[in-house]
């Protein structure tokens, strides 16, 4: 007979799919969302701190030069020579103090400015040089550094070959700003100047020098060397330091599409706005000559508080980008296997529902029809069951009230008639009262059934699971039906416990009692694993407030991670004490295994990331760490690669 009616396994199997999706998506978008925003949060943060230290190194190299041109000025030598008017020995000496220090400008005046002696050039003298530095060791009688703008003409007085190497060939560079000359024969440089004081105290000259920056790629490899030590992503370099005389690369380690340093190519007229016009510094995603890079930019002044050129750091973007792929993929591989599992479970859990309804269905036509030879087989116990029971029951009454109306007829033939039409109206009204009563029943049932749909799967998959021993092939299924529930569970609790913790349940507990409870569980996991293990817990400890079972989760964690660490066996050390500053108990956890990669210590405990490959959701830190921080405390990891590692677990204790 065709149905005119939707039938109820497609409209179950609809409903829990609809919500499932819904939710799992929602899920996935804003879990994407949200990590992606951060990663590259994260990489802008990195960068700041990265501009902190490039400053620090090219503050550092000024007081350097400093240093050596104050010390300079304070040898004897020099005061001796410069009274003497000895030019000859002045530029032996400072040749020497200028070659030993690998300053490219090495200068003396007398105590009016004028030029007694370069070191580069020692036929070119006698003239006062328009220098600020010089001016203000003039007028303060103080040792003074910056990074000033050198010209041309200035450069040749020094030396030929300095004015050469000042020169840089001006680019055409995307995204900058127009600009008509072609080639920049002005220098930057680090420059330094310092007194030169008789024995009484009085200023008789002024010895400045530094160094330049134009070609100069000590300070951008130094920086580079410190911040990012090397680090490469699929064969390109990770960081990348600048520094700019105005727009214009002069020192970099930048690389060109032929892997050149990028010198004479120009910033953007976004960042030229921004940091030379504006003088704020600018943090962004940035084309930087040939690839995408996360940059930070700010001005660099001289002792006038002139812009004169720009510091630069950038990290290439390129890992940022694969890290939010990753994390991507891993949601939506979740998102996907979470589907096809609930999918599976949802058709099987309304199969084991509608089958016994169905049949219910078809042999009450057939008892409707007058055939009460029709009987439903009980498959179950539950409220299904009891349906069947009772319908099973209504029947078995039917065909004992229809034999004896049957048996009536043949003593009291004159009332055949209307005992024969009263039985059809009392047949037509049991039935249709009991079909309502079935289905009452049968609504009950399915709202009851349905209520936990995962904790009902797994109860009778054990359940059916030991009526089909026998049968390998039908036990195998069930086994991958209950490994697949338990395992969406696991991942749904392992997500929830991560992102919503439940508050902890605070009482006063014993952590040595807590830690020999959780050893005893392990001994043999130890044994089986070879592992030795040595316990020293102090006695003398007090009682902490703390939620035993998060706490006893977290050294299930630890423990199990040690245990994973020494695949062939080691010494696992147990120690508990009181802190130094008598506030706190500590637990310390240390085994002998492989140890964690410098590069990864600090990821520990980031969520999802693991390095047990096949092992393990990321999750059992994270959660061990937020459990700990709701207990007030901390957690610190210390490792060496091939020597082990050490977990340092602190509890507040209780404050009487």
């Amino acid at each position: 007979m065709k149905r005119r009616f939707f039938p109820l396994q497609t409209k179950l199997i609809l409903s829990f799919s609809t919500v499932i999706i819904i939710g799992i998506f929602l899920s996935t978008f804003t879990g994407i969302q949200i990590i992606g925003n951060t990663i590259v949060a994260q990489g802008q943060e990195k960068v700041k701190l990265d501009l902190n230290t490039a400053r620090e190194v090219l503050e550092e190299e000024g007081r350097t030069i400093k240093n050596i041109i104050r010390l300079t000025a304070s040898r004897y030598f020099v005061k001796d020579a410069l009274i003497k008017r000895n030019r000859k020995f002045l530029l032996k000496e400072l040749q020497k103090v200028k070659m030993d220090e690998g300053l490219d400008i090495l200068n003396i005046t007398d105590n009016t400015g004028r030029i007694i002696l370069r070191t580069g050039n020692q036929d070119y003298y006698d003239d006062r040089p328009e220098n600020a530095i010089l001016k203000k060791v003039l007028e303060t009688e103080e040792s003074v550094y910056a990074v000033m703008i050198i010209s041309p003409e200035e450069l040749r007085k020094e030396s030929k070959e300095l004015a050469e190497r000042a020169k840089i060939r001006i680019l055409p560079t995307p995204k900058a700003k127009p600009r008509n000359d072609t080639l920049e024969t002005s220098g930057l440089i680090i420059i330094a100047g310092a007194p030169i004081l008789d024995d009484n105290n009085n200023l008789i000259g002024v010895v400045y020098g530094g160094r330049l920056l134009n070609r100069n790629f000590e300070i951008v490899d130094k920086i580079k060397d410190i911040v990012y030590k090397d680090e490469k992503f699929r064969n390109k370099e990770i960081g990348t330091a600048t520094i700019f005389f105005k727009d214009l690369r002069i020192t970099t380690n930048v690389r060109d599409i032929t892997g050149e340093r990028a010198i004479g190519t120009r910033v953007s007229e976004e960042v030229y706005n921004q940091v030379l016009v504006n003088g704020r510094p600018w943090v962004g995603r940035a084309f930087v000559v040939n690839d995408w890079f996360i940059t930070a930019y700010e001005p660099i002044r001289d002792i006038n508080n002139q812009i004169v050129g720009i510091i630069y750091v950038g990290m290439l973007e390129a890992p940022f980008v694969y890290l939010k792929n990753r994390v991507v993929s891993i949601f939506i591989f979740i998102a996907v296997l979470s589907i096809i599992a609930l999918a599976i479970i949802s058709f099987i859990t309304v199969k084991r529902i509608t089958s016994p309804i169905n049949e219910l269905y078809q042999l009450t036509e057939r008892v409707s029809k007058g055939d009460l030879s029709a009987r439903a087989k009980i498959s179950s116990d539950d409220e299904i069951g009891e349906l069947i029971k009772s319908f099973n029951q209504m029947v078995d009454s039917l065909q004992i009230a229809t034999e004896g109306y049957v048996n009536l007829t043949k003593t009291l033939e004159q009332k055949v008639q209307e005992k024969t039409n009263e039985l059809e109206k009392a047949m037509e009204q049991l039935v249709q009262s009991e079909k309502l009563s079935a289905l009452g029943r049968l609504a009950a049932g399915i709202a009851h059934e349905i209520n936990n749909p995962l904790t009902a799967i797994l109860i009778n998959s054990h359940l059916i699971k030991e009526k089909v021993k026998k049968d390998t092939k039908l036990s195998e299924k069930l086994d991958m039906i209950i490994d697949e529930t338990q395992r969406c569970a696991k991942i749904v609790s392992g997500l929830l416990e991560f992102s919503r913790q439940t508050p902890p349940e605070m009482k006063l507990i014993s952590i040595n009692e807590i830690l020999n409870k959780t050893l005893i569980l392990f001994e043999t996991v130890f044994l089986a694993n070879n592992v030795k293990v040595e316990i020293s817990l102090d006695k003398n400890l007090p009682q902490i407030m703390a939620d035993e079972s998060k706490i006893k989760q977290v050294l299930t964690n630890i423990l199990l991670n040690a245990i994973d660490a020494m695949p062939n066996g080691g010494t696992l050390k147990i120690h508990s004490q009181l802190s130094l500053d008598n506030k706190f108990v500590e637990i310390e956890i240390e085994d002998s295994g492989v140890g964690i990669p410098k590069e990864n210590l600090d990821r520990i405990f980031d969520p999802f990331f693991t390095t047990k490959k096949s092992k393990g959701t990321g999750l059992g830190l994270s959660i061990s760490y937020g459990i700990i921080q709701q207990h007030n405390g901390s957690i610190e990891v210390n490792s060496e690669v091939n020597k082990g590692t050490k977990v340092k677990i602190k509890l507040p204790k209780l404050e009487l």
